[in-house]
């Protein structure tokens, strides 16, 4: 297999154009390698966040059902949140999953990685599988949060992620890592 060599994307000028604690945005100005100039190249940049498959003793999928404003629907999705500013993302996945759904796990493991959006952004996100999930305590919401925790039988997670019924990208990757992580324990 032949290896792709990295272009060399030059990067002319960059900016900032927000720069808040929910998005980073940078306009670069970049010259590809045939001389073409792009003055408006956008990156989204992010530290990254972490998200959790965490299994009941019953085999039972801790998920939440949220409102998100950029689609402005509800959407059904793993536990995940961003990571704060050096924070581990295997102690992120276990808060947030704490935080949003009052659950927490005996195991939790490393599953992997991947780039959500690598075309526009940095943001990788980090993904966990966890078992023995008990509700331990009350879920602690952020400000903008309007979720509820749900559980779902394994098989029918399976059925959610084929079918569309899980619609957002992040939960559709993670879910699939995930599953095949625990199929393997």
């Amino acid at each position: 297999m032949m290896r792709m060599e990295k272009p060399a994307w030059r990067l002319r000028a960059s900016r900032y154009v927000i720069d808040s604690p929910y998005m980073k945005l940078r306009m670069d100005e970049v010259e590809l390698p045939n001389g073409t100039v792009i003055p408006n190249y956008y990156v989204r940049e992010s530290r990254g966040y972490a998200v959790v498959l965490a299994l009941t003793p019953d085999d039972e999928v801790v998920l939440v059902r949220q409102y998100r404003y950029g689609s402005d629907a509800i959407h059904l999705e793993l536990p995940a949140g961003l990571l704060d500013e050096g924070e581990d993302p295997q102690a992120c996945a276990l808060r947030e999953l704490a935080e949003e759904t009052g659950y927490t796990l005996d195991r939790c493991e490393y599953v992997g990685a991947f780039f959500h959006e690598p075309v526009r952004s940095n943001a990788r996100a980090h993904v966990y599988a966890g078992t023995g999930a008990r509700r331990t305590g009350e879920p602690k919401l952020d400000l903008t949060e309007h979720l509820e925790a749900e559980l779902v039988p394994l098989p029918e997670f399976r059925r959610m992620l084929a079918g569309g019924t899980i619609d957002a990208g992040g939960s559709i990757a993670a879910g699939y890592l995930a599953l095949d992580r625990l199929a393997r324990l």
